[in-house]
């Protein structure tokens, strides 16, 4: 039988504090909780007080009584009583002279806003849940200082080599010279050689074309990227070249996935599982020769005669499909059931559909960029098929491989 864990607070002092009262009105307003933030902020604030004192014995300052300041919470509005000292040179840590939001609440409204919240929905909501009344201008100011973090998060370096980098793209919706435009937000997402998965960065961009994946691979470049083994992307016009003109060495092979999901989107729902099932034929076959004789086989089906463009966007493809043939199994599987940028995309259109439109470029990134550390946040393993693949990857790459592990 498991033993029971032991709380940290005993439960005598728990019964004291409690002192018979309701344990539900220990959660309201000014209940019990509150009442405990305001003690141990008090007894920290004159903690403080104390070791600034201590420091200044030769100039005869002493404490002045003390002054009331509301600070907001994430439960609600508490008054607290700051000591002073007569020559007012304390300036607190815990709650700053002209800090007015108590430590942990400003972190509660960028998870709300990561959350897909918008400014006045949070507005509501602390109102609602806490009885808080907040401007919509506070709630954009504490999100606004996500910005600074988003810049040092772009520029930060990054590991030497990749064994796969994975690019795609999504369509946000931003206001743009009083007009709303349809622009589109290019990720990155890296595996490192032990099998963990990072974001490399996020670019918004209305016109792609070369001159942008060339800055984009550049940047990389210059972050210090030296070699990714493996580029996996989205058919995007341009892309091959611009990865091959800095990573010439780099393989690059379109995404299975997205091309399947490509395919899907011309079926009805109810043929979706029989069309799917015939496409394995074609990236499952044992090469490239064998794969253009199943996509063959396909267009002459009855399925690709029924949806006749599945065929042909998989021939405009071809040149990024032929290098999938060329891998093991292991790495194959990798490339082709990997959900890893599928289940981010998911969160990120979760988050995208939530607002409708951003009224800046800036807006848009800083949602993103909480969405994704969210969901960096939650990567624990590196993929089920890693382990095998990492061997293949080792013999395939050689000395690259070897050098993005001891990176």
């Amino acid at each position: 039988m498991p033993r029971r864990k032991e709380p940290k607070i005993p439960d005598a002092l728990l019964d004291q504090l409690l002192a018979g009262a309701d344990p539900k009105s220990a959660f309201d307003p000014n209940g019990l909780l509150d009442g405990l933030k305001k003690a141990l902020a008090e007894r920290a604030l004159n903690a403080e007080m104390d070791h600034h004192l201590a420091g200044q014995e030769e100039t005869s300052n002493s404490r002045n009584g003390y002054g009331r300041k509301n600070v907001l919470t994430d439960t609600g509005k508490i008054e607290l009583e700051v000591p002073r000292d007569r020559q007012s040179s304390f300036d607190p840590q815990l709650i700053a002279r002209y800090q007015r939001r108590f430590p942990g609440f400003d972190d509660k409204i960028v998870s709300m806003y990561a959350r897909g919240m918008s400014t006045r929905e949070i507005v509501g909501h602390l109102r609602e849940l806490y009885g808080i009344d907040v401007s919509p201008d506070l709630i954009s100011a504490v999100t606004d200082a996500v910005l600074e973090e988003v810049a040092t998060w772009q520029s930060r370096p990054l590991e030497a080599a990749y064994p796969l980098v994975f690019f795609d793209a999504l369509r946000v919706k931003v206001r743009d010279e009083g007009l709303v435009r349809n622009k589109a937000v290019h990720l990155a997402l890296g595996v490192r050689a032990d099998g963990s998965k990072e974001v490399l960065g996020l670019w918004l961009e209305q016109n792609e074309g070369a001159k942008f994946w060339l800055r984009v691979m550049t940047e990389l470049k210059n972050r210090g990227v030296e070699d990714i083994l493996i580029a996996v992307v989205d058919g995007l016009k341009g892309f091959p070249e611009a990865i091959l003109a800095v990573f010439p060495d780099a393989a690059v092979q379109a995404c299975i996935v997205h091309l399947l999901r490509q395919s899907l989107a011309f079926v009805s729902y109810k043929d979706r599982k029989p069309v799917a099932a015939a496409l394995k034929e074609v990236y499952r076959a044992v090469d490239a020769t064998a794969g253009a004789t199943a996509l063959a086989t396909f267009e002459d089906s009855p399925w690709g005669q029924k949806y006749p463009a599945i065929g042909p966007s998989w021939r405009r493809a071809w040149g990024e499909v032929v290098p999938f043939y060329a891998f093991p199994v292991e790495v194959r599987r990798l490339l082709y059931t990997t959900n890893a940028i599928e289940a981010l995309n998911s969160k990120l259109r979760r988050a995208v559909r939530a607002r409708g439109h951003f009224p800046t470029d800036e807006a848009a990134l800083k949602l993103l960029f909480l969405v994704l550390n969210r969901a960096e946040k939650e990567w624990t393993m590196p993929p089920r098929e890693w382990a095998l693949a990492k061997a293949q990857f080792a013999v395939l790459f050689g000395e690259r491989f070897t050098r993005a592990m001891a990176g």
